[in-house]
């Protein structure tokens, strides 16, 4: 199987929260990987998603699609959200980047606190992700906000409280609403970049560091069942 030479490109909006242990798997299956950083300074967006394999919208910490903690650069990763479909790219969005992608195919967000929380998942369909997604797995959700998807997605997992925990869109666009890579430390970091955190968050760092080996041996399969879906090993189309 060909291995694709154009790079993914990885909207980053904190210091904290990167690609965690999803950077392994790609790099093991030798796909190529670029970070924006558009919050640091001289950072910016992509100018175009013409020479990228894919789109990477991760976390926001405190930033969301509501209220005076709107992204700022909300309407931009919109529009880059937007040609990716429009040119049948994969979109992957984690937590605000679900929200994004959630909002760029015809659904929306809602308004909710910030909040921290280290549940499970739960798979809805035995064919989600080709069959990969495990039937439960660790969900750690550090979010502003919740993403609606439209009707016509189709939702792989749900979270305890019945809301999508995973939803595919256009066929190979897929939105977590947890990090499948998440890391301890950086959630550590999330709230010592950010006066904004959430409330009495030491029981769910703790909780998230002991799920560590459980989030490894999912993202196994979850990674398996996402780069199939999605097309990321197939020759890159311009």
């Amino acid at each position: 199987m060909p291995v694709a030479t154009a790079p993914i490109y990885v909207v980053q909006h904190t210091s904290g929260e990167f690609l965690g242990l999803i950077e392994d798997h790609l790099e093991g299956r030798g796909l190529r990987f670029t970070y924006f950083r558009p919050f640091t300074t001289g950072g910016g967006l992509p100018a175009s998603m013409d020479y990228a394999k894919a789109l990477i919208l991760l976390g926001g910490g405190p930033w969301g699609t509501h209220g005076e903690r709107t992204l700022p650069n909300l309407k931009a990763e919109l529009a880059l959200t937007w040609a990716c479909l429009a040119r049948g790219k994969p979109v992957i969005g984690i937590g605000l980047g679900a929200q994004i992608l959630a909002i760029a195919a015809g659904g929306g967000t809602e308004p909710a606190a910030l909040g921290f929380e280290v549940g499970t998942a739960r798979r809805t369909r035995d064919d989600a992700l080709n069959g990969f997604l495990p039937e439960t797995y660790p969900l750690a959700v550090y979010m502003r906000d919740r993403p609606l998807p439209p009707q016509e997605a189709r939702i792989l997992a749900e979270d305890g409280a019945g809301r999508p925990a995973l939803f595919q869109v256009a066929g190979n666009c897929l939105g977590f609403t947890g990090h499948p890579g998440a890391k301890r430390g950086m959630v550590e970091d999330l709230i010592m970049e950010f006066e904004d955190g959430p409330e009495d968050p030491g029981p769910a760092i703790a909780a998230l560091g002991g799920a560590q080996r459980a989030i490894e041996d999912s993202l196994v399969q979850i990674m398996t069942g996402l780069v199939q879906v999605t097309g990321l090993m197939r020759e890159a189309e311009t």
